[in-house]
């Protein structure tokens, strides 16, 4: 938080924190304490997405409040700012997210100099995502984006996924840097979650898989690596069947060639449907003990900022009945007649010890892919984590893969 000395100016406006002042053109402007604390909040971490639970949190630390509170502070703020009135943008919003603080901030005063903590390990500190919208047969919209530059290189959509959320994120961050030193990377959310259309009727795997073309055919390239995860490996594995022209590598990682319906085992099946009515039951709720229970089963070692990111990625990414739908899609999912059509150069890594996809399903998708190379993680993690040494290993095998420099 900065300091009381602390001065930000953007635009016409001159925001003093001590005073708790706000000027336009040397002209105070009236607000009350809590939107003035909304407008500082946002100022301080100009550039950054701010979900809307760190906004009540930092705004309300003391109190709960309902989100309408946070949505009529916005609306007082860019009346108060003139957005309408000038078309000056300075508030963005993110859907379903919260909100970005989006012009030129010029600081002074004894925090001006300070490090933003959250930022600093952020890649947004170095890089630039662009994201854009692409319209499938049946007039679903996928949310798409781009960041880097190189070689394309496409990760096919996996659950749990949202491409704004994610950016600064300590599951995924370390992800979007190490690639995109190298490649322009291409992520997308899959219909039903992040910013893609989540109202849709068509919740198929061959869904799936046509929105990853509709996704290439939007970004112009002809040929690119591809990068399946979780179940966006079975996905990458059927474009890659259909399209062996267009892939010149496939990259799978924690992925599998059958959902948990055809693996035989009584007991699991029972799970996991009994999770699928909870889901419907308790997704999205203000529980994080219920949500829990799906983080320490995809990143058991992880830390608890990394727990509480993912915590919260499941009730922001998807809708409760949109999470059941997915479940249950995944459990059909069959792969296995397809993989003797790939005819492409083909990385599969799995760790060794994944508590989400057993370990033996990743043996079976390099089995039956002519070629294969193979390679065992030491990991408990579904998501690699930055810290661990599973995270080098894979990148050391996947750099050797793409002939990375």
């Amino acid at each position: 938080m900065a300091s009381d000395l602390t001065v930000h100016e953007f635009g016409g406006f001159r925001l003093e924190v001590g005073e708790r002042r706000l000027l336009c053109d040397g002209r105070p402007v009236s607000l009350t304490t809590k939107v003035f604390d909304t407008l500082r909040v946002l100022v301080e971490h100009a550039g950054r997405l701010l979900t809307k639970d760190e906004l009540m949190h930092n705004i309300w630390p003391d109190s709960v409040v309902e989100e309408n509170n946070l949505n009529h502070n916005i609306s007082v703020l860019r009346r108060a700012l003139g957005e309408q009135a000038t078309g000056q943008r300075y508030i963005e919003t993110v859907p379903r997210v919260g909100y970005r603080f989006v012009a030129e901030v010029k600081r002074s005063g004894s925090a001006a100099a300070a490090p933003d903590r959250a930022r600093s390990v952020a890649p947004v500190a170095t890089l630039r995502q662009t994201i854009r919208f692409s319209t499938a047969t049946d007039g679903t919209r996928i949310a798409y984006s781009t960041v880097g530059s190189g070689a394309p290189f496409v990760k096919a959509a996996n659950w749990l996924h949202h491409l704004e959320y994610e950016w600064e994120s300590p599951v995924w961050r370390h992800w979007i840097a190490e690639i995109a030193q190298h490649h322009t990377f291409v992520r997308y959310d899959e219909r039903g979650c992040g910013l893609s259309d989540w109202n849709v009727a068509d919740f198929s795997f061959d869904a799936w898989v046509h929105d990853l073309e509709t996704v290439v055919d939007a970004i112009g390239v002809e040929r690119f690596a591809l990068l399946g995860i979780s179940q966006g490996g079975a996905v990458a594995a059927a474009y890659a069947a259909r399209h062996p022209e267009r892939v010149s590598h496939l990259v799978l990682c924690g992925a599998y060639t059958r959902g948990w319906q055809f693996r035989g085992d009584e007991r699991e099946i029972e799970a996991r449907s009994a999770i699928i009515k909870l889901v419907r039951l308790g997704w999205g709720r203000n529980n994080p003990a219920f949500r829990q229970l799906f983080t320490t089963r995809f990143i058991p070692d992880a830390g608890p900022e990394e727990m509480e990111w993912f915590n919260d990625l499941q009730r922001i990414s998807a809708s409760p009945e949109n999470a059941a739908r997915f479940m249950d899609e995944f459990s059909r999912i069959d792969v296995r007649p397809l993989l003797s059509d790939i005819r492409v150069p083909t990385l599969v890594l799995h760790s060794s010890h994944d508590g989400a996809v057993p370990f033996d399903e990743g043996r079976r998708l390099a089995a039956g892919i002519r070629g294969a190379r193979f390679v065992s993680l030491p990991s408990r993690n579904h998501l690699l984590l930055e810290h661990e040494p599973a995270w080098e290993i894979f990148l050391r095998e996947l750099g050797e893969f793409l002939g990375w420099a």
